[in-house]
C-alpha cells in the first residue's frame, strides 16, 4: 500500500474515497452524482480548521478523470502567485480534457489577489474548474462566491472522530485506554487534523501515554468555549479561568476568534469587535483577567 510510505498519520490514514470520508452525509450524494459524472463545478468548501474540507477536496479531484493543481494559499498568496501559477496550470496542455485547480485555504489571498482568480476562473471555465477551501467565508469576495456552488463542511461528531482515532491506533498496533482517546478527542475536537497529530505525538514504545497536564490545558480551553451561551454564568468562567491558573489572555482572544463559529449564531461581525477591543485593550490594562471577563460579558449580549 502506498500509504504506509507516510509517516505522518493525518496523511496516512487520509480518506481517499466517500466511503471512508467521516462526517457531512448530507453531502455525499451531491459529491457522488459530481464523480459519477465525471465533471464537477467550481466549488467553495468552507468551515472550521481540521474538518475535512482538503480531504473532500482531494477524494473529488482522485476520483473524476482529470489533471488536477494542488495550491495552498497561505504561502502563496500574492496577485503574481496566483496570476502566475494558475494561468501556467490552466493553459498548459493537459492529458485529459478536463482540469481542477484546488486552491486551499483561499480566504489568506489578498483582495487584488481574489480579483485576479475571478477573472482566471471566467476565462479559463471551459476545461478548467477551481475547488476553494476557506475557513472564513465572509473574506471570499462576493464575485468568486456567486460563481462557486458553496458547501459548508460541518465537523463529524466526537463518537465518529473517537472511532477514527481507534481504528487507526489498531491499524499501528498501539495499545491505549478508551479513557485516554477520549481525552484527546475532547480535547482538539473538532479538528480532526489535531486529534490524530495529538495522538501521535503521544505513542511511546507502541503505547498511548497521554501528557494529562498537556490535554487539560486544552480541555478547559474546551469548556470555556462550551460555556458561551446565554446561560452561563460570570462565576463559572471566573472559576475556570482560576483553576487552570490562566495568565495568557491574549491565546485565550486568539481562540475566541478562531472558534468564533462555534458560538456566535450567526454574528460573527459583532463578536469580532468585542474580541479587537478587548485584545488591543490587553496590552494597556493593569488587571488583565478583568478585561477578558469584560469582552466575554460583550460576546454574550451579542449573542443573547
Amino acid at each position: 500500500m502506498a500509504g504506509l510510505s507516510h509517516s505522518l498519520w493525518v496523511e496516512k490514514y487520509r480518506p481517499t474515497d466517500l466511503s471512508t470520508y467521516i462526517g457531512n452525509e448530507h453531502l455525499k450524494d451531491k459529491v457522488g452524482i459530481y464523480l459519477e459524472s465525471g465533471d464537477v463545478p467550481h466549488l467553495l468548501l468552507y468551515g472550521r480548521a481540521g474538518t475535512g474540507k482538503t480531504t473532500l477536496a482531494k477524494i473529488i479531484v482522485k476520483n473524476i478523470d482529470c489533471d488536477y493543481l494542488y495550491i495552498n494559499a497561505s504561502d502563496e498568496n500574492k496577485v503574481d502567485d496566483v496570476r502566475n501559477k494558475v494561468k501556467t496550470f490552466a493553459s498548459s496542455v493537459g492529458f485529459r480534457d478536463l482540469k481542477v485547480l484546488i486552491l486551499d485555504e483561499c480566504d489568506y489571498l489578498t483582495p487584488n489577489a481574489q480579483a485576479a482568480l475571478r477573472n482566471l476562473m471566467e476565462t479559463f471555465s471551459k476545461h478548467c474548474r477551481f475547488i476553494l477551501t476557506c475557513n472564513y467565508v465572509e473574506r471570499i469576495i462576493d464575485p468568486i462566491q456567486s460563481r462557486c456552488q458553496p458547501y459548508k463542511i460541518v465537523p463529524p461528531s466526537r463518537k465518529d472522530v473517537a472511532k477514527q482515532m481507534v481504528h487507526i491506533l489498531d491499524s499501528e498496533d498501539v495499545s491505549y485506554k478508551l479513557d485516554d482517546v477520549a481525552l484527546i478527542v475532547n480535547a482538539g475536537y473538532p479538528d480532526i487534523r489535531r486529534v490524530i497529530n495529538s495522538a501521535q505525538r503521544q505513542v511511546v514504545d507502541g503505547k498511548l501515554k497521554v501528557d494529562v497536564n498537556s490535554v487539560i490545558q486544552n480541555d478547559y480551553k474546551v469548556k470555556l468555549l462550551e460555556s458561551l451561551t446565554p446561560n452561563t454564568t460570570m462565576t463559572s468562567i471566573r472559576q475556570l479561568l482560576a483553576d487552570n491558573s490562566v495568565t495568557d489572555y491574549n491565546e485565550l482572544y486568539k481562540l475566541l476568534y478562531d472558534e468564533i463559529e462555534t458560538y456566535s449564531h450567526g454574528k460573527e461581525a459583532e463578536c469580532i469587535l468585542a474580541i479587537a477591543e478587548g485584545q488591543y485593550q490587553d496590552v494597556q490594562v493593569v488587571d488583565k483577567e478583568i478585561n477578558f471577563m469584560s469582552t466575554i460579558v460583550k460576546l454574550l449580549r451579542i449573542i443573547r
